[in-house]
C-alpha cells in the first residue's frame, strides 16, 4: 500500500514532464506507431502507387491525358457540380441542423433518422430511386435523366448528411445564455448570429463542406443510371476512370485519379484557410 502511494506521485510528475517537453510515453508512442502503420497501409501507400502509376508515362503523357477533350470535360463537370452542391449543402445543411436542434415539431425524430439514409443506402440503389422519381416515368412529372441536372441531383442526394451531421453536435453544445446576453445588450439577431454563433459553427461547416466536396468528386454509383454517362455532356471523372480501366489503360486512369486527388486537397486546404480567417475575425 505504501509502495503504491509513494510511486504514484512520481509517475504523475514524469507524465507532466513528458507532456511539457512534448515527448511521448511508451504507450503513446506505440499507439502512434500502430496508427501510422495502419494509415500508411490503407491510404498513403495506395495513393503513392496511384501517383507513381500516373507518372509512369512522364509529365508529357500525364498532361496529354488530362487535357484530352473528353477527360477535361468530365473533370470540369465533376468539379463544377461538386462545388455547386457543396455551396447548397453549406446553406441547406446548416438550416436543417438548426431546425433539428433549436425547433420542436411533430416528426422531428423521423426527419433526424431520414437524414442518414444516403449514408446507409448503396449508391447504385440511390441511383435507382432517383431514376424512379426523376426519370422518364417520373410520378412528379420531372424528367432530368441524361442531363446535367441529373448529376447535380445525384450529388446533392448522396452528400446531404455531411454538413448536417458536422454542424448539429456543435449547435447542441452552444449555450443559449450567451445568445440571451447578446440580445439583452441590444444586439440584433443577425449580429448575434454573425458575432456569436457563426464563429463557433465555421469549423464544423468547413469540415462538412470538405467531406461533401470530396464525396461529390468521387461519386460513381448514383450517377450511372440517372446521368446516362454521355461523353462531353454528363460523363463524370469517376466514370472516365472506370472507362480507362476497362480498356486496360491503367496509367491514364491513374492520371485522372491523381488530378482529382490534387483538386480535392486544394479545396480542403482552401476551406481550412477560410474557416480559420472567419473564426479569427469572429
Amino acid at each position: 500500500m505504501s509502495l503504491t502511494t509513494s510511486t504514484a506521485p512520481g509517475r504523475v510528475t514524469r507524465a507532466r514532464r513528458s507532456a511539457r517537453s512534448g515527448s511521448l510515453s511508451v504507450t503513446s508512442g506505440l499507439g502512434l506507431g500502430v496508427a501510422m502503420l495502419w494509415f500508411s497501409l490503407l491510404v498513403l501507400i495506395p495513393l503513392a502507387m496511384v501517383v507513381a502509376s500516373a507518372g509512369s508515362t512522364g509529365l508529357g503523357g500525364f498532361v496529354a491525358v488530362i487535357t484530352e477533350s473528353q477527360t477535361l470535360a468530365a473533370v470540369q463537370l465533376t468539379v463544377l457540380q461538386s462545388l455547386m452542391v457543396t455551396a447548397v449543402n453549406v446553406v441547406m445543411g446548416t438550416m436543417i441542423a438548426w431546425v433539428l436542434v433549436r425547433d420542436r415539431f411533430q416528426g422531428k425524430r423521423i426527419l433526424d433518422v431520414v437524414i442518414d439514409i444516403p449514408f446507409a443506402l448503396p449508391t447504385i440503389v440511390a441511383g435507382l430511386v432517383l431514376l424512379s422519381l426523376y426519370g422518364p416515368n417520373s410520378p412528379l412529372g420531372l424528367n432530368v435523366a441524361n442531363t446535367r441536372y441529373a448529376v447535380f441531383l445525384a450529388l446533392a442526394f448522396v452528400t446531404l448528411p455531411f454538413v448536417v451531421r458536422t454542424v448539429q453536435p456543435v449547435l447542441e453544445e452552444l449555450e443559449a445564455d450567451v445568445e440571451e446576453a447578446s440580445a439583452s445588450l441590444g444586439a440584433t439577431r443577425l449580429t448575434t448570429f454573425r458575432r456569436i454563433i457563426l464563429p463557433s459553427l465555421v469549423p464544423s461547416i468547413a469540415a462538412g463542406a470538405a467531406l461533401s466536396f470530396a464525396r461529390g468528386i468521387s461519386e460513381y454509383g448514383s450517377l450511372v443510371l440517372l446521368s446516362g454517362n454521355l461523353p462531353n455532356h454528363t460523363e463524370v471523372a469517376a466514370v472516365r476512370v472506370f472507362t480507362f480501366i476497362e480498356n486496360g489503360d491503367t496509367a491514364s486512369a491513374a492520371a485522372v485519379a491523381t488530378l482529382m486527388l490534387i483538386v480535392a486537397l486544394a479545396v480542403i486546404v482552401a476551406l481550412d484557410i477560410i474557416q480559420r480567417r472567419v473564426a479569427r475575425r469572429g
